[in-house]
């Protein structure tokens, strides 16, 4: 099982056709995927209240998010694709990912089952691979935390205009050759 989660505020964006190839190839081989849409949705960031910490074992705040962590829960594999924006994932990824503070226990251990895998997919518009190199290894380090075992990255580089990562088959490729390798 694969959930998408796409952090892009544009359905057709470099990130979400990346997804799109990834998740392509993944069905063929016979995945059941699910595809979040974040900025389609009601979604509330953390309040910072505390009570994933307490006496609950999940985020309190009750919105469209809630069955999306269920579906991650269950999951085998979850695909995180953004744009890069100002340096780091979008706006609607990113308070997406400060809700996944409930999937760790007061002690900082994990609620998830160990052994999930992940694959984030950015797409930047600056062509320099030098830049914003350093936002996997900021989420990987929470992501091994929560569990997940394996973390992949694939990056399109210089593409700002939507679409334009059409013009980058090699990215595209990659995304579905990655997709064969982890599906089947």
């Amino acid at each position: 099982k694969i959930v998408a989660i796409l952090g892009s505020p544009r359905p057709n964006g470099n990130s979400a056709l990346m997804a799109r190839a990834f998740l392509e190839v993944a069905r063929e081989r016979g995945a059941d995927t699910e595809v979040y849409q974040l900025n389609q949705m009601n979604i509330t960031g953390c309040q910072g209240c505390g009570q994933c910490k307490t006496d609950e074992d999940a985020c309190v705040v009750v919105d469209d998010l809630t069955p999306v962590y269920d579906s991650i829960r269950e999951a085998d594999l979850l695909v995180l694709a953004s744009p890069v924006y100002f340096g780091d994932l979008s706006g609607q990824l990113k308070c997406f990912w400060d809700r996944t503070f409930a999937w760790v226990n007061p002690d900082f251990t994990s609620r998830l089952a160990a052994g999930k895998k992940s694959v984030l997919l950015l797409a930047q518009g600056a062509a320099d691979a030098e830049m914003f190199n350093d936002i996997h290894p900021r989420y990987e380090r929470w992501l091994k935390m929560f569990g997940f075992s394996e973390n992949y990255l694939i990056r399109a580089l210089g593409v700002q205009g939507p679409g334009e990562v059409k013009d980058k088959p090699d990215v595209l490729d990659r995304a579905r050759e990655l997709a064969r390798q982890l599906v089947g």
